[in-house]
């Protein structure tokens, strides 16, 4: 029992510890022991402790005027090579293995500030008809292909309504130009969380794609595996979007993505409440 006790009470102060690195910030680099306490909620006294604690373990360091800052054992684990530094080195011992588990290529595209995005980095099939990206750093529109429309169903609302007002590119005869069609897929999109795209933009090529978050919830980039139409019946792309959105999570945590954020985000996605 009273091991019990003294477990529960470790997790207790893990918890507490963690909801005060949780304070710390761009705009509040540095917090005093009242600001603290406010927004954990916690006393005074706990917060006091608590910050010796983590200052004698790096967590924490003390500025001027008895302010808090996040310590140094913080920065070096940034630093170590342990985090990820960005999507693609995130990503990419996850594309390894859908690569292996599926046959087929795996890629990791990055949704760009102007709107479009990118193919970054891919993991190619072993078999010899097999989908390979060439355009990387190529800027394509949000409609086109399952990438794309995954990012597109997970951006705000108002760049959503942009692209369906406008005009929209046919490459090829499978591309989605009616509008109302492409917002009932996207809606889908957000529903099942991969987008499907059947030889919509590389001809012979069938793809799915899910989205993959950043710390604020927002979507960044995606998760594809995309192969040639004989091995990719719609079948199997509906088993690939269930493999691919775990996948692509795992990929989110990594750029510190959680739950509460990324589901938030996607109501505003979804557009005004009715």
């Amino acid at each position: 029992m009273q091991e019990q006790e003294l477990r529960r009470g470790s997790v207790q102060s893990i918890d507490r510890a963690v909801a005060i690195l949780r304070c710390f910030d761009a705009r509040t680099p540095d917090l005093g022991i009242s600001d603290l306490a406010r927004a954990t909620g916690l006393s005074t006294s706990t917060v006091h402790r608590l910050l010796l604690a983590m200052q004698e373990n790096g967590l924490i360091r003390q500025t001027a005027h008895r302010r808090y800052a996040i310590g140094p054992l913080v920065v070096q684990l940034a630093h170590s090579g342990g985090i990820p530094a960005g999507l693609r080195d995130a990503a990419m011992p996850v594309l390894r293995e859908l690569r292996d588990a599926t046959e087929e290529t795996a890629a990791v595209h990055e949704l760009l500030p102007s709107g479009q995005r990118v193919v970054l980095d891919q993991v190619e099939s072993r078999h010899q008809l097999r989908r390979t990206y060439t355009e990387f750093g190529i800027p394509v529109p949000l409609p086109l292909g399952a990438p794309g429309k995954v990012l597109l169903a997970f951006s705000p609302w108002q760049r959503q309504a942009e692209v369906l007002a406008a005009p929209l590119e046919r490459v090829l005869p499978q591309t989605i130009t009616d509008p109302d069609v492409l917002a009932a897929q996207l809606a889908e999109i957000r529903k099942r969380g991969f987008a499907k795209s059947m030889s919509e933009r590389t001809p012979g090529i069938r793809s799915v794609s899910a989205p993959v978050f950043d710390y604020s919830g927002q979507a960044v980039g995606c998760l594809s595996i995309s192969g040639p139409e004989l091995r990719m019946p719609a079948e199997r792309l509906d088993e690939l979007g269930e493999l691919i959105v775990p996948a692509a999570w795992s990929v989110s945590e990594l750029l510190g993505a959680t739950e509460s954020e990324r589901d938030r985000r996607t109501a505003l996605a979804s557009g005004p409440a009715s």
